[in-house]
């Protein structure tokens, strides 16, 4: 059972670690790991503590107060640079999960664009924001305002790539906050916000309540990153060495479990309780099978992908880090100004998205990909992250070189 985390030394140490995690179905390795037995065949008692927003789960890892934690994909790469906090040594030695994020906007806002093309249409539903934008600007209306999880979080820059993509200019054109996922739902329905991009399950809670819609899952724009790591400080992997070893192990198996179909039933009771995520088993199963509700009463609409959690992906196996998917997070905050030092982002992320611990312990596959796609743009190779950033406009850093048109 989650428990709530007692005091920093009691009861800790050889074998037992305290995990940090949001209530999103994308922490269901973590859970299937404890509540199955994965993590206690390997020697390991696993104590889940539920947060309540991301900037929590960054401060408490940072601070030791967890060993590890359920942590959104950029955030190591953010916390080595030291942006929007202290610099920490955080490494992401296994990836959790592949997609699970969708973009929804108000069923106002939804009414008010009108043709938002097919569902899954980033190009046609860009073009129809833009078209908003432009014409609320024209009446003197406010701007629209878009929430995600964090500012280092893909859902934001899933947001700011979708919005460029279509002339939308995600720093003066329209209003970008952070809300922590389970509070989208009612700042929709407050009219705080005009759109969202969340992960699972909490779109699909705001089409029950009648309040949003599904516009596109962001896996039709980044079909292959990953979405959740598992994050922890540098200096406690070396010391705990196989303790970490161990975890990655249970992991490995409960992604696997989490993955097949068979568990899925199972799995979406699991996560329904309300000491993990808290809503209905049925609106977790969407999720799990990619079986969509976009909108209120409407057929569901199959996402084949999703999301996953373990096998092979577009660029080799899913649970494997790469030192590319941490170049592209760091590229994003580079395009996006986070960050202005781009030598330093990029070692920070060759450093936490090292692939030297999942190979040791799990085994390097033997097909190794290098590169990334995106619905729009230059292929993305980590060989030459700069080249990326130069066609695709960023102004990041002076020696850059001009920008493409």
């Amino acid at each position: 059972m989650t428990t709530t985390a007692t005091p920093i030394g009691t009861g800790r140490g050889e074998g037992r670690l305290r995990l940090g995690f949001m209530p999103l179905v994308d922490c269901a390795p973590l859970v299937v790991a404890r509540d199955l037995g994965f993590a206690a065949a390997e020697g390991l008692e696993l104590e889940l503590v539920r947060e309540t927003s991301w900037a929590n789960i960054r401060d408490r890892l940072m601070l030791g107060h967890f060993d590890a934690a359920h942590m959104l994909a950029p955030m190591p790469v953010a916390a080595r640079l030291g942006l929007g906090h202290v610099r920490a040594p955080v490494v992401a030695p296994f990836v959790l999960d592949q997609g699970g994020n969708s973009i929804a906007v108000t069923t106002a806002l939804w009414r008010e664009g009108g043709d938002w093309g097919g569902f899954g249409d980033p190009i046609t539903s860009g073009r129809t924001l833009a078209r908003l934008v432009a014409t609320r600007a024209k009446a003197g209306r406010d701007q629209l305002t878009f929430a995600s999880v964090h500012p280092f979080s893909c859902h934001h820059h899933q947001l700011r790539h979708w919005m460029a993509a279509a002339g939308v200019d995600p720093d003066r054109d329209v209003r970008l906050t952070v809300v922590p996922p389970p509070h989208m739902v009612a700042v929709m329905e407050a009219g705080e916000v005009d759109g969202v991009c969340v992960g699972a399950p909490w779109t699909s809670r705001a089409v029950d309540a009648g309040i949003g819609h599904i516009v596109l899952p962001t896996a039709v724009l980044w079909p292959s990153t990953p979405e959740k790591v598992l994050g922890m400080r540098e200096d406690l992997a070396a010391r705990r060495s196989d303790e970490i070893d161990a975890l990655l192990r249970a992991l490995d198996r409960a992604a696997a479990w989490t993955e097949a179909e068979a568990n899925r039933d199972e799995l979406a009771a699991i996560l329904a309780r309300d000491d993990v995520v808290g809503v209905p088993a049925a609106i977790v199963a969407r999720s799990l099978t990619g079986r969509l509700q976009v909108e209120r009463g409407g057929a569901p609409v199959s996402v084949p992908g999703f999301l996953r959690f373990h096998g092979e992906g577009v660029n080799g196996p899913i649970n494997r880090p790469r030192p590319t998917d941490g170049l592209w997070f760091a590229a994003q905050m580079l395009r996006a100004h986070q960050t202005g030092d781009a030598d330093a982002a990029f070692a920070a992320a060759r450093e936490a998205f090292s692939s030297q611990r999942w190979d040791r312990v799990i085994g390097r596959p033997d097909r190794v990909d290098d590169t990334l796609r995106t619905f729009e743009g230059p292929l993305f190779d980590g060989g030459d992250p700069e080249k990326w950033l130069r066609a695709a406009g960023s102004g990041a850093r002076a020696d850059l070189g001009p920008a493409a048109s």
